[in-house]
């Protein structure tokens, strides 16, 4: 009998030995120390950092307040989350800074998932798909990326669009300047009055623009790249990231995603669980 505790005492020893081990293990890795959910949850607000000149994901209305497509949607997460949203307008191109710095707890505001953005940090799945197109002035002649070769293209800086021109290197080789602004809403103001012949911006955000504006735009048919929207976190942001991306996929099931996306868009676009 005694041989036989003595032999249950060192198994279980041995066992809570292994899991102490894991534990330790699990600690290493970060996962323990992941409680971006719990610390949103216990601050009652998630902090949304977006550039409010990018209809109609996110921009100010003539009444100063900043709405759009993207800002519906974390309106509804954020709900469903139990805490509160609060919209932070932050300079585009130091948003990683941004976020890195606590900030802002995530960036939510048509963010391209790109190979590079997804080393430095967390992102949900796709919601929304689009890509990087040329816009050009009605009346222009160019038809084709090669037609714009030796002309002048504007940008904004540190956006998903000087990653796309970046990514075709015979194309921007071909350009005889490339201006980065602020944001596109400026790029086009100096495409309107011939500073700039041609400007790449998001296919979704060009499409809202000339349909708001009435401008003499148009798009190229070409374009440089295809691409997806996604919600980015801090890298080891994931029980948050995680939290988003269920609610995203509840709002889908039950419709209230189809609902929100018809209203800015005419149709159901969103990609969640299709």
């Amino acid at each position: 009998m005694k041989r036989s505790i003595l032999v249950t005492f060192i198994l279980l020893s041995i066992l809570a030995l292994g899991l102490g081990s894991c534990a330790k293990s699990a600690a290493k890795n970060g996962a323990p120390q992941d409680k971006s959910l719990e610390t949103i949850k216990a601050n009652g607000k998630l902090v949304l950092g977006l550039d409010d000149a990018f209809p109609p994901m996110g921009y100010r209305n003539e009444n100063n307040e900043i709405v759009g497509y993207d800002i519906d949607l974390a309106k509804e997460v954020t709900k469903r989350l139990g805490v509160q949203l609060v919209l932070q307008p932050i300079d585009w191109n130091a948003k990683e800074q941004e976020l890195n710095t606590g900030k802002i707890d995530c960036i939510w505001n048509g963010f391209t998932i790109t190979e590079e953005r997804a080393k430095n940090m967390a992102f949900t799945k796709p919601y929304l798909k689009n890509a990087q197109v040329l816009v050009v002035k009605k009346n222009a002649a160019y038809q084709t990326l090669a037609d714009l070769k030796g002309k002048t293209i504007g940008l904004q800086a540190g956006s998903s669009a000087a990653e796309a021109l970046e990514s075709n290197s015979s194309f921007k080789a071909s350009l005889k300047q490339v201006v980065e602004f602020k944001d596109n809403l400026t790029a086009l103001m100096d495409l309107e009055i011939g500073g700039v012949d041609a400007v790449i911006m998001d296919l979704i955000v060009a499409n809202d623009n000339i349909k708001r504006s009435g401008k003499d735009y148009r798009i190229l048919s070409e374009s440089l790249s295809a691409e997806d929207y996604g919600v980015g976190f801090r890298k080891n942001d994931l029980a948050l990231r995680d939290a988003v991306q269920a609610t995203l996929e509840a709002m889908a099931k039950d419709g209230t995603l189809a609902s929100i996306t018809a209203q800015w868009f005419g149709s159901d676009i969103s990609v969640v669980g299709k």
